[in-house]
């Protein structure tokens, strides 16, 4: 184990953060917030310093193999929410610090679950923080590290593996860093495109940007305590939910299409599954709610927004489907579950492990069927390995594991079944609203300490695709000699 190449890594990310905290304070000077100011100048400066203490023996070795990248991915993202944690403390906007520490792992995992019961009276500066973790988040970290930092392409593509999410990761150039480079240039121009439309539609620029780079990292937090519903505007709902799909979609796809490569674009058999999925969905729930509507447009356009919001994991509302009937609750219950395509922002199980779970169960039946026939699993025409299906089934296992695990452990506080079970999943796919007392208008403020810790390595969980933060756990992977 490279223990100095783990703690300089780790530096990187502090003075990343470091860097990143001066922007509210921008927010802050703008809006003459001073108290603001000089909190987020202190976080600042505290993760500076806590960077320059790791990066004070620099490595001989810098080399990063398997077990470093899942270690630093890990850490990075506890370190930096963390640290994150302290404007919310100093400025004394959410009470407590495990509840900010709970705000700041729901910014930077993307669920925009919350502490807060009242969001519109805190200053500007800790509005935006909320929603720039989101957008940093959304990406990825290490993503963001790989883009900006001097680092070799030496191994970096396990930094980039650990991270990323979905069943596989491939690079779209042969540089790891140009990769990264090229997948922040493309989320960097969609989310100056939301924010250009929603400020043409008459959204003040703040509101703009603040649901841009929240739509962006499909994280959810708004600085309305109605979320996009206190707009009451079609052209906003409409324009979000455009944006919550596109960015919903494979980044590699949008390489493709820049490179006018249209015909694997269509090809790809996740993006066809996901609206699909979209499709159905929609038409299943607008019918459903048709009798609480005036018109079918606007059941249309509520559907379609909480369908968007759910599958795209953004947890934005324009509505309580808390109160719609039973069959649409269980449809947006059931793509709680799913998340969108692997390579996207958003979080959930992703759509193409669903596809080649489903594969592999279609296998094992011919199998039965047909002892000798060879059948082999195929996504977009390719032959997928028994790495990535061994891998795929024990994601899912450990997926429906820590789920169970975690809701008999959240089911201590005494809430109904509705409330403990959605808490849990809406945290574990990082989408952020669930049912009942966890619903699209509530908040989780209401469990108890301990509860919102389990809930807080859920999101990491979910973020990270479980098995970096699990190997953080594992004794040997910790010792010298370990291969």
């Amino acid at each position: 184990m490279n223990y100095k190449m783990i703690a300089y890594l780790l530096g990187n990310i502090l003075h990343i953060e470091g860097i990143l905290l001066s922007v509210p304070v921008i927010v802050a000077f703008c809006y003459k917030e001073e108290f603001s100011a000089t909190a987020f100048i202190a976080s600042a400066v505290v993760c500076l310093i806590a960077g320059a203490i790791l990066q004070s023996r620099e490595p001989g070795d810098k080399r990063i193999y398997g077990r470093e990248g899942f270690i630093v991915a890990a850490l990075s993202w506890i370190v930096m929410s963390f640290f994150g944690a302290i404007p919310y403390y100093l400025t004394k906007s959410i009470p407590g610090f495990i509840n900010c520490f709970f705000e700041t792992v729901s910014g930077f995992t993307t669920t925009g679950a919350t502490m807060l019961t009242e969001i519109e009276h805190l200053d500007n500066a800790v509005l935006f923080w909320r929603c720039f973790t989101h957008w940093i988040g959304g990406m990825g970290i290490l993503v963001f590290m790989l883009a900006v930092m001097p680092l070799s392409d030496d191994r970096t593509m396990h930094l980039m593996k650990a991270e990323a999410p979905g069943p596989m990761v491939s690079k779209l150039v042969p540089r790891v860093k140009s990769t990264a480079k090229l997948l922040y240039i493309i989320y960097v121009v969609l989310t100056i495109l939301e924010i250009i439309l929603l400020y043409a539609g008459g959204m003040s620029f703040f509101d703009s940007v603040i649901h841009g780079i929240s739509t962006a990292g499909t994280g959810g937090f708004s600085n309305k305590n109605a979320s996009i519903a206190a707009y009451n505007s079609r052209y906003f709902e409409y324009i979000i939910t455009i944006f919550m799909l596109l960015f919903s979609v494979n980044f590699n796809l949008y390489y493709l299409m820049v490179m006018r490569d249209f015909k694997n674009v269509w090809k790809n058999e996740e993006l066809r599954t996901f609206f699909l999925i979209v499709v159905v969905a929609t038409l299943l729930i607008t019918t459903n709610i048709y009798d609480y509507y005036p018109t079918l447009e606007a059941a249309f356009r509520h559907a379609i927004f909480q369908v968007a919001a759910i599958m795209s994991t953004t947890g934005f509302v324009t509505a309580n489907f808390d109160l719609w009937p039973e069959f649409s609750k269980t449809i947006l219950f059931c793509l709680l579950f799913l998340g969108a395509c692997a390579g996207s922002t958003a979080g959930g199980i992703k759509i193409s492990r669903f596809i080649i779970l489903i594969k592999m169960v279609v296998r094992e039946i011919r199998h039965i069927v047909h002892p000798r026939s060879v059948n082999l699993i195929k996504l977009d025409g390719y032959k997928i390995d028994s790495e990535v299906t061994r891998s795929v089934a024990s994601f899912i296992i450990l997926y429906i594991l820590i789920l169970l695990g975690s809701f008999i452990v959240i089911s201590l506080n005494g809430f109904d079944f509705a409330t403990n079970m959605t808490a849990v999943t809406t945290c574990l796919s990082n989408v952020g609203p669930g049912l009942n007392m966890a619903g699209p208008t509530e908040n989780l403020a209401f469990f108890s300490p301990f509860s919102k810790l389990v809930l807080c390595l859920d999101m990491l969980l979910g973020r990270l695709e479980i098995f970096p933060i699990l190997m953080l756990f594992t004794p040997s992977i910790w010792k010298k000699g370990y291969m």
